[in-house]
């Protein structure tokens, strides 16, 4: 892969969970930041221990060659206001403005069940109506041109326990919203734990795809999932998913699809565990070897 294009960056959600807080709840965001540069990554997501204040953020990032690349947002799209959702979307791009970002993640929660903890992840998905998957298209369109007039892409989060989470209901997501203003956010880890293919799943929306997660799943707690029930942090806390190269799915197919079609932006490691099981040095070092032995990187 061209480094010119693609940068690499890691999730501090392997140091401290924002779901979870118990897990790694020990963890400081100063140590989180330096590992990540110490294991060899330029970029980070934000995560919950992360200053709020750029001026404060910004300086301790610079120090260790960190940018900030994206961060997630919680759309209510469905369900909420379009008013209130569009102007917390306004104040989280004030914020990725400052930090120097240039692209902005949401994921739609109206009815997700992604965060209860009593609510089976498979059993308990979430279908929208048609009425709300118009809501959700028409709402993306309008924050993905807030976005774009600000210099951003709106990467949307296809995401486990949510309305749009299969292959199919992304499609139909990607269908309804205008090209120019919606683009994907490519999770194979999502992608993989709903039971669908990730390298053709990224075929399929290659020529949408903004920003790039991987993220890799244990077979083995997948099938545990399903078996006895379990809510999605139950899965993420038994340790469903994991790094690049550590799990089920086939990341040298999914670079090749990416550098073949010329993809530039940013991969970003995410992989969340518990950090008192995994320690995340050692899983970030990992990520960055694999990476670097498959894609040149």
């Amino acid at each position: 892969m061209d480094k010119g294009k693609v940068k690499l960056a890691i999730a501090p959600i392997a140091w401290t969970n924002d779901d979870l807080p118990d897990l790694g709840s020990e963890n400081t965001f100063e140590q989180c930041v330096s590992e990540m540069a110490l294991a060899g990554f330029t970029g980070s997501e934000v995560g919950n221990k992360y200053p709020s204040d750029p001026a404060v953020l910004k300086p301790m990032l610079d120090i260790r060659g960190i940018q900030i690349c994206n961060q997630w947002f919680s759309s209510f799209l469905t369900t909420g206001d379009l008013k209130e959702v569009k102007a917390d979307f306004a104040k989280q791009l004030d914020y990725l403005e400052a930090m120097g970002a240039s692209v902005i993640g949401p994921a739609e929660q109206g009815h997700s069940v992604q965060g209860l903890q009593d609510t089976p992840v498979f059993d308990g998905k979430p279908y929208f109506t048609d009425e709300e998957w118009e809501k959700l298209a028409t709402g993306l369109n309008i924050l993905g041109q807030m976005a774009k007039d600000r210099g951003f892409k709106l990467c949307y989060h296809h995401h486990m326990g949510t309305g749009c989470q299969t292959v199919e209901e992304t499609k139909r997501l990607m269908d309804m919203t205008d090209p120019g203003l919606v683009w994907l956010l490519y999770d194979s880890g999502h992608f993989a734990f709903s039971d669908e293919d990730p390298v053709e799943a990224l075929k399929l929306f290659i020529d949408r795809v903004g920003h790039v997660h991987l993220k890799d799943v244990r077979p083995e707690m997948l099938q545990k999932t399903k078996n006895e029930k379990l809510c999605f942090l139950d899965a993420v806390r038994a340790g469903a998913f994991t790094v690049p190269g550590d799990g089920m799915i086939d990341f040298p197919a999914i670079f090749k699809i990416l550098e073949e079609h010329g993809y530039e932006g940013w991969m970003v490691v995410e992989a969340e565990q518990d950090p008192a099981v995994a320690n995340p040095f050692v899983y970030a070092k990992m990520a960055r070897s694999y990476i670097a032995e498959k894609t040149g990187l």
